[in-house]
């Protein structure tokens, strides 16, 4: 905003020496809409009634409709056939396996495996991912149904499972019963969290959730599952250790008992890992030619179901096995409502852990293979596959990485292939279950062992993370190393803490760098970062490199004053300390006492020779009403030394934040100046020294 004298010279056509006017854009003079008639608008577009509105949201709440009718069969149901026959078939040894990982029976995995892959075949958005059970889930869930289980009573038999009672407040049901009421209870519970956020279109949420803070958390909550699964390994009847510190005290544990390791068990681990990790890497090593990845695990299953049954393990050598499975599905039951209080905040966190991993692995597919996702959208879904298969006996789930890669790798091309993969399901259900009953737990403790090596393999990325960005490397040291060795809900807590507090230490850390230009192009850069650079006489350049609101402003103006080398408060010290001195001076000489000259050469500003600060905004986002008062203050500050200060390039939001907060007066009349470019600012400022005395506000 320039004054009225300006222009006029300008005006009068003065010669080239005449101050400088750079060139003005004229704002739009456009009109805030009401409020009431915004919110009249909304209501109407939002709740409106009609066939083609009822048609529109019912498609948009159901995508199978909207994909469907357009479904390709020649090009697409190959791919989808198999990638879902090859899912489900892999599906069956880890559902079973996972269970165990809730605390549940192994029915129930199937059961949720089953249920999700209808639900989310029918309401989400992503045409690759593939919805089921998930490990961290499944532990977050586990470690709820045995501190619920405790509570109410059940405590570990002989055997080492909770079956026995002790003041249970549910005489009428076994432990296997009341484990799923609490895990079914909780995934209800999640699910009715996740319809929520859609339904408040808080889908945005996932951006918060970065991708080394979610890794940092899975790797951790890996290390918890790995020892959570040793027991099985070793045959060891140990109850799950609860609590803060439980990888601690498993270990503990597990050390003190060893001598109790199960020979027959600790066999048939070892050589079910012997077959598993080879085979495991020999899939991922030539996964792009082959069509299908090889079921490995599946194989392992069946020659260790026959192994245990014929050989007797369960009756010679004390092996614990699946036991018996029923056939069919049981009858829908509702959740229990009075445990809702006290699953509650557990089952936020899962809530959030799940729909983030959804969203992010939905979110990847779609950009690899050129379509959209919605997230909100996708809210719903993972929501409503944990509201509905709750009512039928099962527990939480989300996207899983491993398997969606093996949907992608053998041609999956629309969510389809979910339907498929819950018929090879139902087919087991139906049918095969029963034939698992002699299968060794310690089986299916290799398998999820096994899965595991993706997440812990994120421990050899570590240097080179660490060499990209320390401060991503630092969340996920901190997220990983809480969910590990503190409490696994826990360490998603620190993991969003440290990350929030590392984007606000990033501006708290911003700093006024010295900017110099490129010979006599338009590009001013740091001084000391280039060379060759060169400053402009009498103007002094710099750029401040966060936005200006409360949490820095005072860092704001400290590290300018640094950088700049004048502290406008220091040197009013320094002239308050030299008048003192000179009155000082002066009454003694009044008092006609002899006394020394003593110079105060001293006490003189030491600042440099420099009339003009012009501040590049180009990387200020955004100004609060105290970054604008601490604006107010440098200016004020550095007009009192004979500075004039300059802004350049801000965006239109700041601009905007500036004349709301009163930086400068619209009543003078004065046409706005912008200075959209640091040479406008400079040039400006060097033709306007001779001319101008006072110092007024530009933009």
């Amino acid at each position: 905003m320039a004054g009225e004298k300006d222009n006029r010279t300008a005006a009068e056509g003065g010669h080239e020496n005449d101050l400088h006017i750079p060139f003005i854009l004229e704002e739009c003079g456009q009109e805030k809409e009401p409020l009431k008639k915004v919110l009249r608008r909304k209501l109407k577009k939002h709740c409106s009634c009609s066939p083609a509105r009822a048609k529109a949201l019912l498609v948009d709440c159901v995508p199978i409709l909207k994909w469907l009718p357009k479904y390709q069969v020649k090009d697409w149901v190959l791919g989808d056939l198999m990638s879902g026959v090859i899912v489900g078939i892999l599906l069956v040894p880890q559902s079973i396996a996972y269970s165990l990982l809730a605390g549940q029976d192994p029915i129930y995995g199937l059961y949720t495996s089953f249920f999700s892959s209808i639900i989310y075949a029918l309401l989400g958005t992503s045409r690759h991912i593939s919805v089921g059970i998930f490990g961290v889930l499944c532990l977050l869930v586990g470690q709820v149904v045995d501190r619920e289980l405790a509570v109410a009573g059940y405590l570990p038999d002989h055997q080492g499972n909770l079956s026995s009672l002790e003041n249970s407040t549910k005489p009428y049901c076994d432990r296997s019963c009341y484990a799923i009421i609490v895990g079914a209870t909780v995934t209800f519970t999640a699910g009715v969290y996740q319809v929520l956020m859609g339904l408040l279109q808080v889908g945005f949420v996932s951006v918060f959730l970065s991708d080394s803070l979610l890794s940092g958390f899975a790797t951790g909550a890996s290390l918890t599952i790995l020892t959570s699964q040793l027991k099985y390994l070793l045959g060891l009847n140990l109850p799950r250790a609860k609590g803060w510190g439980s990888l601690i005290k498993t270990w503990i544990s597990l050390l003190k008992n060893l001598g109790q390791t199960n020979i027959c068990d600790l066999i048939t681990s070892l050589l079910c890992l012997l077959v598993l990790v080879p085979t495991k890497e020999l899939n991922d090593r030539f996964k792009s030619k082959l069509k299908a990845p090889i079921p490995f695990e599946l194989f392992v299953v069946i020659v260790a179901t026959l192994s245990s049954h014929f050989g007797h393990f369960k009756e010679k050598y004390g092996s614990e096995v699946a036991g018996a499975i029923p056939t069919g599905f049981m009858p829908p039951q509702l959740p229990d409502m009075s445990l809702i209080p006290n699953v509650a905040v557990d089952a936020f966190s899962i809530a959030i852990v799940g729909f983030a991993i959804t969203v992010s692995l939905s979110e990847m597919f779609a950009k690899k293979h050129g379509y959209v996702v919605d997230p909100n959208q996708e809210m719903y879904a993972i929501g409503f596959c944990n509201i509905f298969p709750s009512f039928f006996h099962c527990f939480t789930t989300s996207a899983a990485l491993t398997k969606t890669l093996v949907k992608e790798s053998t041609g999956c091309q629309t969510q389809l292939s979910g339907l498929v993969t819950a018929l090879v399901l139902l087919l087991v259900l139906l049918v095969i279950a029963p034939l698992f009953y002699s299968l060794q737990k310690c089986v299916l403790a290799v398998i999820i062992v096994v899965n595991l090596r993706g997440a812990l393999r994120k421990f050899l990325d570590v240097p080179q993370m660490w060499r990209v960005n320390r401060v991503d490397a630092a969340i996920w040291l901190v997220t990983m190393a809480t969910s590990a060795l503190v409490n696994t809900e826990l360490g998603l807590m620190v993991g969003v803490l440290v990350s929030a507090f590392c984007v606000l230490a990033r501006t708290q850390r911003a700093q006024a760098l010295q900017l110099g230009q490129a010979g006599d192009y338009e590009i001013f850069e740091d001084l000391a970062f280039y060379k060759g650079l060169h400053t402009q006489p009498g103007v002094a350049v710099f750029r401040y490199e966060a936005p200006i609101y409360y949490a820095n402003q005072t860092l704001f103006k400290k590290s300018l004053y640094r950088n700049v080398g004048l502290d406008p408060l220091k040197e009013k010290a320094k002239s308050k300390k030299l008048e003192k001195q000179r009155k000082k001076q002066g009454a003694l000489k009044d008092g006609s006492k002899q006394v020394p000259d003593v110079s105060t050469d001293v006490f003189l500003p030491q600042g440099p020779s420099f009339h003009t600060l012009v501040i590049d905004c180009c990387a200020v986002l955004f100004l609060d009403s105290t970054g604008v008062s601490a604006l107010k203050e440098v200016y004020k500050d550095y007009k009192e030394l004979g500075v004039r200060l300059l802004l350049a390039q801000c965006n239109t939001s700041v601009i905007d934040s500036l004349r709301r907060g009163g930086y400068y007066d619209l009543k003078t009349g004065s046409p706005e100046v912008i200075f959209h470019t640091i040479s406008d600012a400079i040039r400006y400022a060097q033709s306007s020294l001779s001319q101008n005395g006072d110092c007024e506000t530009h933009f």
